[in-house]
Order: structure tokens, then sequence, then C-alpha cells
């Protein structure tokens, strides 16, 4: 790794410096007053993923909790992060690793107590960094007490917040459609004598956002979490919380069924609800929200994002589905080629500067593949996708969002047997692979690709036993590489994907352009390279990343007058880039 003369010196950007002072406020102060002159807190930062019960376990049980969070927080400032998206910590009975919630309003004791997160929030508070919860909104769990009571009869006080039909005249489900995660999306409740809808598990129903209570009680639950005094909402599976007329898809595959994404996503009125959100919830706050907007297009973002829209940012599916023609079907990929890769920031930019929206730049996350596999699949050195994905990441327009692992350099899992996983989605598109046909192997070729364990393995710490994670038996099995891929043999090893994760963290506080320059693509042609410029101003850098096991070339004259700032490899020749090799020039 090579540091260039304008990486000697590094220094916070006074801006971002004033605005994460005022990391704790909640609602309204002078200070969140002033900042809406400048760029906001979350826009000069880095945030950072944490699967919680995967990041750090203080009490041998096996399982992440949030005082492990906490003991770690100094890896996270170190990082430059300024924002930490927890994923869901409360009650929950774990039919999909908490992302079914039994009440909102207290943490599940797997994870510790209300005591230990305002615990949390406080000491990320002193090291300029900010919480951010995952609201899960389109669903519940089954033992939240909402659906004990709407389940209950026809005739309580609940017993619409829920999606309630009843059976087609045969006795079957009202609609054929086909959940997320496979099988009918619908369940079958002999006490009400009804179906009630789910999205995804049948232990997860869905909410019914048309009840206005139901919108009201949502409202609260984020209200309660402002004033505790968190920075900001990831929005789960929220496009999905407006349902279209209860009809029937036409069949996508042998099972008869139509899958419930294209039936209900991003459906009209949505934006009505989403609107009220924010009015209720966010304005007077310094906080910001940033939707799971799956089924959004880039043509409408704008309403979505920007001045305009209900979020502050949105994390669209376009990059990870790039090899993905069908969600449902894990055995059929796509070839793809850089231009199209490169496109999806080209569009999702442009709207963004068109909008005054912001855009989440992202990579991975629990529900994705390692990106070294899923972007630089095949042969060559891991360590050297892990730097070119990085630069790519830390000097992208937007925030960039890290998952945990990706600045270790963790790559997919591959078990030998479906046995071997955990997530039950991983498990339900290995059957569906079975039932459409396809082959053992085939089915298993699917899962080592795409399974979302490989995005929730312990993160590794040392090389100590079980990475340093437990003590005791950790939930999910620890990568067998953690010897050499974990926090302490990387931090002492100047050549490590992590070292360079801080240098580029640092280097993008130290240069603004980094920040919140303008974004254009100028090798829009090339097949091998990935190149940008970040201009604000007369300041500029020019970023180029080699997406090839192979020598790439460019004009030099495309660096004419700058110098090195950073390289992912031990040196650089002006013209030439080394396989997977990522540069950033600076202006001398």
């Amino acid at each position: 790794m090579l540091l260039g003369k304008g990486n000697k010196k590094m220094i916070v950007n006074a801006l971002m410096t004033c605005m994460l002072i005022a990391a704790g406020c909640g609602r309204s102060t002078e200070t969140d007053k002033l900042q809406t002159s400048g760029p906001k807190w979350w826009q000069q930062t880095v945030a950072y993923e944490i699967y919680v019960k995967s990041f750090m376990d203080s009490d041998g049980d096996g399982t992440g909790d949030l005082n492990g969070i906490t003991s770690k927080l100094d890896h996270l400032k170190e990082l430059g992060v300024g924002a930490v998206w927890l994923t869901p910590c409360y009650v929950s009975p774990q039919a999909d690793n908490g992302y079914d919630i039994a009440d909102y309003y207290n943490i599940d004791p797997a994870y510790g107590t209300m005591d230990d997160m305002e615990r949390l929030i406080e000491e990320a508070r002193k090291r300029d960094i900010r919480i951010v919860m995952d609201l899960v909104f389109n669903h519940t769990s089954i033992e939240n007490e909402w659906f004990k009571e709407s389940r209950s009869g026809k005739d309580n006080d609940k017993s619409d917040w829920y999606i309630w039909k009843d059976p087609k005249p045969d006795g079957s489900a009202p609609t054929n459609w086909r959940s997320i995660f496979g099988g009918s999306a619908w369940e079958y409740d002999e006490t009400r004598g009804q179906y009630y809808l789910h999205t995804f598990l049948p232990e997860q129903p869905d909410l019914n956002w048309e009840n206005p209570e139901v919108r009201k009680a949502l409202q609260d639950i984020a209200k309660f979490w402002i004033d505790k005094g968190v920075g900001g909402f990831r929005m789960d599976a929220i496009t999905y919380i407006k349902k279209p007329d209860y009809a029937d898809g036409r069949p996508d595959a042998a099972d008869g069924l139509t899958g419930i994404h294209a039936m209900t996503a991003n459906t009209d009125g949505i934006l009505d609800y989403l609107h009220e959100f924010k009015s209720e919830v966010q304005e007077g706050t310094d906080i910001f929200t940033v939707g799971e907007a799956n089924g959004v297009a880039p043509s409408d973002l704008k309403y979505w994002t920007g001045k305009d829209g209900v979020f502050d940012m949105v994390f669209e599916f376009g990059l990870v589905n790039i090899d993905l023609p069908d969600e449902s079907n894990w055995c059929e990929r796509r070839e793809w080629k850089l231009g199209e890769f490169r496109s999806f920031f080209s569009e999702n930019l442009e709207v963004s500067d068109e909008t005054g929206g912001w855009f989440p730049a992202f990579l991975e996350n629990h529900d994705q593949p390692r990106s070294i596999d899923h972007f630089m699949p095949g042969e060559g050195d891991r360590i050297a996708k892990g730097k070119a994905l990085a630069t790519l990441l830390l000097t992208m327009k937007g925030t960039p969002f890290i998952m945990q692992g990706e600045e270790l350099g963790y790559i997919n899992v591959d078990w030998p047997s479906i046995d071997d996983y955990n997530d039950i989605s991983t498990r339900n598109h290995y059957s569906f692979a079975l039932e459409e046909g396809y082959t053992e192997e085939e089915a298993m070729d699917g899962v080592h690709h795409f399974a979302r364990d490989s995005a929730r393995t312990p993160m590794q710490w040392d090389a100590s036993a079980n990475a340093g994670f437990t003590k005791g038996e950790p939930w999910l099995p620890v990568y067998p590489d953690y010897q050499v891929f974990n926090r302490a043999e990387e931090k002492k090893d100047p050549d490590s994907v992590l070292n360079y994760y801080i240098s580029l963290s640092g280097l993008r506080r130290e240069h603004s352009e980094l920040r919140e320059g303008d974004y254009e693509d100028i090798m829009p042609d090339s097949d091998s390279i990935f190149a940008y410029t970040r201009t604000q101003g007369d300041k500029k850098a020019t970023i180029l990343i080699n997406f090839t096991d192979s020598e790439a070339r460019y004009d030099a004259d495309l660096i004419k007058d700058s110098e090195c700032l950073i390289t992912s490899c031990g040196d650089t020749s002006p013209g030439i880039l080394a396989p997977f090799e990522a540069v950033v020039y600076g202006q001398k």
C-alpha cells in the first residue's frame, strides 16, 4: 500500500465535526437549525451495519449482544464510522433472526437489556457515533400481542390490524401469491376461519397499513427510539406495506404460484403513507432514514428521496441483483458486463443530483453474498479484490455503508450440505430449486453463491478459539480462515484489507471532494476499468479500478498533473493497472 503526499496529514472536516458533536440530539435544537444550510452529518460520515447476533458475545452464550458491541466501538471509530445500523435487537422468537418482532419497546434478553442499549447509545455518542435502528414495519411476529388479539376473533379492537381474507369457495388461499421465502403467502387460522397474509414467513404476518391506528402505533414506536437518542432508521421491506387488489397473478413456476414481490412491491398509494410517517416522525429532528427499496427503479427514485421524497436515502437493489433474472430462483444466473455494473451508479447518482437526494453506496448487507465473490468471482488475489472494492465503496459519491467483516475481506461460506445452513430463506430457496427440477448439485451451487449465512458468520476478532467472538459455542460456525483473516492479525499487517480501509476512510475525511464532489464516469466504454472523477470546485480526484485478473491499460493523460494519493498495490505505474489494482489520484 502506497500513500501519497496528499494523505500524510489526516484532518477531520470542520463541518463534519460540528455536526457530529450534536450526535446525541433527537428532537430539534439550535444546532440542528444551523445544519440545514450545509451537508448533513450523515452525508459526511461512513455507516456500518452490525448483525447483532454475530458481532461480539460478551457473556459466553454464543450469541452476540449489545455489551459486545459497546466493547468494540473503538474498532468502528478507527474505521471512521459515524453511524452504526443495528439489525433488530427487539424482543423476538427469532423465526427470522429478529426480523419477526414481538415487542418493539424492549430489548430481547439474548441481546441484553434496555440499560445496555442506553449505555451503547451513550458510549457511541462519546465517539461521535450514532446508533441507527432497524424498523421492521411491514410485519410483526405471530407472538406480538397485536397479532394475538387480532387472531382471537373478528370483532376485537385489533381485528383489522393485519390482513385477513376469507378462503376461496373451495377453501383454498385467497390468491396464488408465493411468499418471498417460498410457499403460499397465506396461512389459514382455525380460530378466525380466515387466512392472513405473510410476505415472508408464516410467523411474520403483514400489518394492515390502511388502518390509521396501525400507522399511528408505528409512528409512536419510532418516536420512542428517537427520544432514546438514536440517529436514524433503516426501514425494512418498506416497499411491501401497501397492498393492491387481492387477485391471482400469472403462475411463474411449476408450483402454480406467482411471486408476491411482482404483485405488491411499490404499489400506488404507498408514498402517501410514507409522507405521513416523515411528517409525523422525522420533521424537527436531525435523524436520517434509509429505506430498503427493493422494486423501486432508478426512474422512480425522485419520488422516494430528495426534497420531495419520503426518505433521505434508499437501498435500491439493481446492483446486488445484477446476476439474478429471477430473485426467487438462485439457480438461474446471468453473465453481466462492467458497463452494466457501472451504469447502476451513474443512473442512481444522476437522479440524486436532479432531485436533491442522496445515495447510499453499498456492496453487501446481511441479506446479500460477500462482494468479493459476488462482483469479482473466479481466480485472483482475494486481498487485492477486497481492496479494489473498498476503493469503490469509500470514494463513491454518497454515504458508504460497510457490512461487518467487509473491512476484513470476508468471502462466502461453502459448507457442503444444506443442513449446515441456518438461514430459513436459504433452506427454502434450496427446496424450491429441487421442486423445480434442479439437481442437488445445482441447488447447492445456488446456495454457495447467494446464501445469507455468508454475511452472518461471527466477526473474527483474533486467532484464538472461535476467533475471539465468544467463549462459548457460536450460534453459527466461524469461518475456517479466521486465524489469518481477523482484526488483530490484519491490524499488524500494513498491506491488509483492514488497514487499507482505515487509510481510505482517512483519505475520505481529508479530501472533501471524495465526500461532496460531483461524479463523472470517464471511461464509459471500458470492459475492464471502472474509472471516475470526484470534482469539487478546483479540487479533483481520479479513481481507477481494474475489475479483471489481467493487467489493464488506460490513457495516462487522465491523471496528468496529479499525484498518487493511495494505491491498493505496493507501487503503481501511470497508464497501467495491475490485476485488481485500484488507485486514487489527486491534484498536486
